[in-house]
């Protein structure tokens, strides 16, 4: 028996929002009765009024029409209220856990910083609130109007019938024509959408380096084909459309020349004929209206299965229980990690322990997995293998806004956000002034802020603004600093510095070591380790060296110099074998 799928959360909030649409419905059943009202006046002026030549009966039939006229604008109104407001409901009781959801997918799975699931929450909203919906609503009435056509007379209800019948495989067919080629369309321009937002990202590259042309190049291409398509499924559509729009303006000329050949044989009356012209031009209405929204349908229909698929993919973190603030101490268990959807490992059989107050340096050769390991420890990435402790729990027991506030985490690529200096080290979140200070006067940047025409009031944007490349780290740093967190990560915290900012680095490094903070750092520059208390060397994604510095130092030193022993004997014993070999001519001796 197959298990029964769980709803997703968009799809719970659409079954909140249950209620409203039944509102939305019972609304709409006195809106189509009202319907009625024009063609039954009409039905009355030509048969009672215009043989009797009644005034009185014509003044009260057109009061009666215009008050039940009047109560159909209104309940159209509040329709239409009660929809944009099941929009709003949807949009606010959602938008926060697909926030969240789009940003863990950004962190866990690689090329997926994209913010396109907030413009199809707004798509399906838009399609909600908007004209296309009361369509769906309106259809189920279609019947009751070719009953009253049928009790005019079964010609007309059987004419009508067929229209509708030749209308409604227009509107399948439209669907089955356009389907494919929209989805493609869509993706194709969430695709180049998303190509976009990356070189504006990257505009002064491409500007200095002369490349906007040929990365043009590559959007365009996608433009392109998403053009192609959407003109295709458009052109597809627009001829039916078209033909549904000449046909039933057609059906409703010819249920007038069939209605009039009914009153010419006796079988129904004049005001029976313009009657059911109007029945059968508002039992058609809805499918015309499906037609003429399938569009929006279509990408409201893509926009909620990408929304679900977001939502399936990343499910909703369960509440844990709070734990103690975190002391600082680290453990690494038989660790093997790699980047989100890289299946082979980048770190393997990693294993080691850090007591509080300790500072780790960590060295190693470029794609020797040192970022990975950054981000292992901080819970950033999950490990494939093994296990992070933090004070003796696994890290990912922690919940991450309780656990974010005492780590700091300096990250290699600098990102700040638009907002103040003060909102960016404040963490965006309440800006507790004494605090930012703090941490900017052990980040050895508050004087250099102060300078700032602003000061800590400057404001900055994420790509630029009003800080150089240095002064970016510096604040990164004041930033990760805040609040005095126990775990402290630094990723080439001096990537970026001159010799101002590098004395500045190291009295923040001696500041935290007097404090007990757990510091790992990772860095090129040999400088900056004098002050750790282990290092640890990473290669090919294993621990090759772990222990004092010192210690560490000089294995590390002896290991090189043999490793240039072996390489000159290596090269000392090819070029004798080559004279050996009777080659008069070895080459160039570079030693020599």
């Amino acid at each position: 028996m197959a298990t029964r799928k769980e709803a997703t959360d968009l799809q719970r909030a659409l079954k909140a929002c249950k209620g409203s649409f039944m509102t939305v419905g019972f609304f709409s059943m006195f809106i189509n009765l009202l319907m009625l009202v024009p063609p039954l006046y009409m039905l009355q002026v030509y048969d009672r009024v215009i043989t009797t030549r009644s005034e009185e009966t014509l003044f009260m039939l057109t009061l009666v029409a215009v008050f039940l006229l009047i109560v159909m604008g209104g309940l159209e109104l509040v329709r239409s209220r009660i929809l944009i407001r099941v929009g709003n409901r949807l949009d606010t009781t959602i938008n926060r856990r697909l926030y969240t959801a789009m940003f863990r997918r950004s962190v866990l799975v690689q090329g997926q910083q994209s913010a396109q699931p907030l413009s199809d929450l707004t798509n399906l909203r838009q399609f909600l609130t908007g004209n296309g919906l009361f369509a769906f609503f309106d259809a189920p009435w279609v019947p009751v109007y070719l009953a009253v056509l049928f009790l005019f007379h079964p010609w007309l209800g059987l004419f009508a019938t067929a229209a509708g019948v030749i209308l409604l495989a227009l509107a399948v067919a439209n669907e089955k024509a356009t389907k494919t080629l929209l989805a493609e369309a869509n993706s194709e321009q969430i695709q180049a959408q998303d190509l976009a937002n990356s070189n504006l990202r990257n505009s002064e590259v491409l500007h200095a380096m002369g490349m906007l042309p040929g990365i043009m190049g590559r959007w365009a291409g996608r433009h392109h084909e998403f053009l192609a398509k959407q003109s295709q499924a458009s052109d597809r559509a627009s001829a039916l459309t078209n033909a549904s729009k000449v046909l039933r303006i057609l059906f409703q000329s010819l249920i007038l020349g069939l209605g009039a050949f009914l009153v010419l044989q006796g079988s129904m009356t004049p005001g029976m004929m313009i009657a059911g012209s109007i029945l059968m031009g508002r039992a058609l209405a809805p499918i015309d209206q499906m037609i003429g929204s399938w569009k929006g349908f279509v990408g409201s229909r893509s926009a909620y299965h990408r929304l679900n698929e977001l939502l399936e993919q990343i499910p909703q973190d369960d509440r844990r229980m709070s734990l103690p603030a975190p002391r600082g101490d680290v453990a690494i268990e038989s660790v093997a990690a790699a980047p989100p959807g890289v299946r082979m490992a980048t770190l393997r059989g990693v294993n080691f322990n850090v007591s509080r107050g300790e500072h780790v340096g960590i060295i190693g050769p470029s794609a020797a997995g040192k970022t990975t390991l950054a981000r292992v420890l901080l819970g950033v990435w999950p490990p494939q293998v093994g296990t992070v402790r933090l004070d003796g729990a696994d890290i990912t027991q922690w919940n991450r806004d309780e656990l974010g506030p005492h780590i700091g985490y300096l990250p290699q690529d600098i990102e700040l956000f638009d907002g103040t200096i003060s909102e960016n080290i404040a963490r965006f979140g309440e800006v507790d002034a004494q605090k930012v200070v703090e941490a900017a006067r052990k980040a050895g940047v508050h004087e250099m802020i102060l300078q700032l025409p602003n000061g800590y009031d400057t404001h900055i944007r994420a790509s630029s603004g009003a800080l150089s490349g240095g002064q970016r780290q510096r604040v990164g740093l004041a930033r990760a600093l805040y609040g005095n967190p126990v775990l402290v990560v630094l990723d080439e915290p001096n990537s970026n510095l001159d010799d101002r900012g590098e004395r500045a680095l190291a009295a923040a490094l001696r500041t935290l070591k007097a404090e007990g903070v757990t510091l790992f750092v990772i860095s090129h520059r040999t400088s900056i380790l004098k002050s750790m208390d282990n290092l640890l060397v990473l290669k090919d994604g294993q621990v090759s060296l772990y222990g004092p510095r010192d210690q560490v130092l000089a294995q590390f030193a002896r290991q090189g110099l043999a490793k240039d022993k072996s390489q000159a004997a290596g090269g000392k014993n090819t070029r004798l074998a080559a004279i050996r070999g009777g080659q008069t001519n070895p080459g160039p001796q570079s030693e020599e």
